[in-house]
């Protein structure tokens, strides 16, 4: 019987997917040439005559003016908002304030599409991060207060709880609408009213809000938006006709705020920055950690004050979990904010950009180590590769100070009890991350870690009914929850 030749196995060659482009249309949306201030219901010029311009971070396109508002407009826009409070606002059955509520949530359902675009384009960030966090977490937060309108006695049982007046607020730049939403809703819902001033990098969304307003056929004088740049922001806070400033920003501004309200008759509620600890333990779902620490400082290019960018990693898994972290990170696709595939899309602003490539320059030159996955940036735009430091000591610049951009840097330990002297080796307290299976290692860490917010097995998570706020160096006061009501009420 012949014999017959038995050849090896072929093992095919694993197939390498390519994402074809899937971009947005950015024709949704209707960017005009130039705008102005939203003062008592209208639409009107600065009274200083300057403008600022918007530029697209992901192709340095001039996206549109905006009005530079000065003292003057900043004391018309506070002057409409104290009128509107005293005349009926904050007097209206509350049933009728959760109604205008009510219809700007929806109005911003409707029009999801629209803004997400809106909030890509200015801001750089991914379009599925706009569209499938930004806008429905900002829709959430007004139909949330929405419904506590009308329940304030329950929120403060045996109380009186009082609108303030006029509440100053100002915005940063990297969730411009859910910023503007975690502002406005618990405000308005509470009786007072409102003067908001955007980032002078991301205000489209905030322009188009007064669309919203419009629609939803929100008093005039309610919401007043003026926008600028810091010295607009100093004139609100300076304005003697406010009863509250909220703030969310850096740490430095929130100080320079603090001095100016010292002595005065003013609320203050700020959310600063951070420094957070996504801590692994050896029990922990290496697979899922992973997933937990991307999305805990690439998320929106690390433009986030809660960012895990300090990872613990205890020492028995540290090697196993950063080879899946690199092949992790090989895999994120970098460009085009509008592409529905991209991961990580611009840096918001070119300061903020070189500001990141300082910080990344100083952890080298102190000695971690740095890997960045291979990938071909746009030309045009402001941009920075996802990157991971590890060999990082508790004293390098990269551990210490707020990076806010999408960089990671790695430490181990040994113990909990040494893990959490890590975490809360820092001037920040915002927030934190535990990995582990034990639920009593969770309640135990919880309960040490100086942070706001302990996520557990997970990391950037929000929800309208749940509380945000810091400690230390990251500000006071908390927005969302029930605890965001008692920043905007006072009691007789």
């Amino acid at each position: 019987m012949a014999q017959v030749e038995k050849r090896p196995a072929v093992v095919p060659a694993p197939l390498e997917w390519e994402y074809a482009p899937a971009p947005e249309a950015r024709d949704i949306v209707e960017i005009r040439e130039r705008y102005g201030l939203f003062v008592g219901g209208e639409e009107v010029e600065a009274r200083t005559g300057e403008r600022l311009t918007s530029v697209s971070p992901s192709s340095e396109e001039e996206l549109f003016e905006f009005a530079l508002a000065g003292a003057e407009d900043v004391d018309l826009a506070v002057s409409a908002a104290r009128s509107a409070f005293e005349d009926g606002w904050s007097a209206i059955a509350p049933a009728e304030r959760a109604k205008y509520l009510f219809r700007i949530a929806r109005i911003l359902q409707e029009r999801s599409r629209e803004f997400a675009v809106a909030e890509s384009l200015d801001g750089g960030k991914p379009i599925r991060e706009s569209r499938d966090v930004d806008l429905p977490l900002a829709a959430a937060h007004f139909f949330y207060y929405a419904g506590w309108a009308d329940k304030l006695e329950y929120a403060f049982p045996n109380r009186a709880p009082k609108p303030l007046g006029v509440a100053a607020q100002i915005i940063p730049w990297n969730f411009p609408l859910l910023m503007l939403a975690w502002k406005i809703a618990p405000a308005l819902a509470c009786g007072n009213t409102v003067v908001l001033k955007p980032a002078e990098t991301t205000p489209l969304t905030a322009l188009l809000f007064t669309d919203v307003c419009r629609q939803a056929e929100l008093p005039p004088g309610v919401v007043n938006i003026v926008t600028g740049d810091g010295t607009t922001g100093g004139h609100l806070v300076r304005s003697e006709g406010i009863d509250k400033v909220a703030f969310t920003g850096s740490t430095e501004v929130g100080k320079l705020i603090m001095r100016e309200l010292a002595g005065r008759d003013v609320r203050l509620t700020l959310e600063l920055g951070g420094k957070a600890a996504n801590i692994v333990f050896d029990d922990a779902a290496l697979d899922q950690a992973v997933e937990g620490i991307v999305n805990g400082i690439y998320f929106n290019q690390g433009h986030v004050c809660c960012a895990g960018s300090r990872l613990l990693v205890q020492e028995s898994i540290y090697e196993p979990l950063i080879q899946k972290l690199k092949r992790r990170l090989s895999t994120l696709r970098v460009g085009d904010p509008l592409d529905k595939n991209t991961d990580l899309g611009a840096i918001n602003s070119r300061e903020q950009l070189e500001r990141i490539e300082a910080l990344v320059a100083s952890g080298e030159e102190e000695g971690a180590e740095i890997f960045q996955p291979e990938c071909t940036l746009p030309e045009r735009g402001y941009w920075f590769r996802p990157t991971l430091f590890t060999n990082v000591a508790q004293s390098y610049r990269i551990a210490q100070e707020e990076i806010f951009g999408p960089v990671l840097s790695t430490l181990t330990f040994r113990t909990p009890e040494e893990a959490v002297e890590k975490a809360n080796n820092t001037p920040y307290g915002l927030s934190a991350g535990v990995w582990t299976e034990k639920g009593s290692r969770i309640l135990w860490m919880a309960e040490r870690l100086r942070a706001g917010v302990v996520w557990a097995n997970t990391f950037n998570r929000f929800d309208p009914a749940s509380p945000f706020g810091g400690y230390k160096e990251s500000g006071f006061g908390r927005e969302g929850g029930r605890h965001g009501l008692a920043a905007y009420v006072r009691f007789e």
